[in-house]
């Protein structure tokens, strides 16, 4: 399925107004449209194969999500979703991988790639969150049992009106492999401190300018 040049839109302050779901999809094409709701621009849920989403521009929203999973044990595994060329504006988060700790599902997720990617005045622009918890209203006995491999993420450029930059969380049971950081970008915009990023249970490769430093404690306000 293809959608191609739309307009999609809700007020920003909008509660559960994703403005495309998926799940149980295969060879998805959303390309050269403009998403703007109060929830998730594009949300990808479990079982969904080979999504392509090209210069869309989203936002208001929270950005473009893979998840939330593992909260049901039928769950099936994600592959091949493939975010490209696309433009965040004052999105709560950019891309985002999200996944619940002490889930009964055991999958994999496999084969993301984020790349050349523009943030403009966005809270959180890469986040990988294997400790996905809203409002705190979950178990956390144990780690997420999903695992996440050959991830990309590369050409992210442009600003953050939030101190941490990129979030690589982990699960401590599965860890992340494979996963390629490169040529990043990212300024930011405020004035509570150092840009920073925060990573655990992750040992990216790096490639190309990182700016902030991925994965290190700190980094120097650009």
């Amino acid at each position: 399925m293809s959608r191609s040049s739309d307009s999609i839109s809700a007020p920003g302050d909008s509660p559960n107004t994703d403005g495309i779901h998926l799940g149980r999809d295969t060879m998805i094409h959303i390309t050269d449209s403009v998403i703007k709701t109060g929830d998730d621009c594009v949300s990808i849920g479990d079982e969904t194969k080979e999504v392509h989403i090209h210069n869309v521009t989203c936002g208001p929203g929270h950005g473009i999500s893979v998840g939330s999973l593992g909260g049901y044990a039928s769950e099936k595994d994600v592959q091949g979703i493939y975010v490209t060329n696309c433009t965040f504006i004052g999105t709560q988060n950019g891309v985002r991988v999200k996944t619940w700790p002490s889930a009964p599902a055991q999958l994999t997720v496999s084969d993301l790639h984020f790349e050349d990617l523009i943030m403009d005045n966005v809270s959180s622009p890469v986040i990988i969150d294997q400790e996905y918890c809203p409002h705190n209203l979950c178990k956390k006995d144990r780690p997420s049992s999903i695992k996440i491999t050959n991830v990309s993420i590369k050409n992210v450029r442009g600003t953050t009106n939030s101190a941490e930059a990129v979030t690589l969380i982990c699960s401590g049971l599965k860890p992340c492999e494979n996963v390629e950081v490169g040529d990043i970008d990212l300024t930011y915009n405020g004035n509570q401190g150092p840009i920073t990023t925060r990573c655990s249970n992750v040992k990216p490769k790096f490639v190309g300018k990182q700016n902030p430093p991925v994965c290190a404690t700190t980094a120097k306000s650009a």
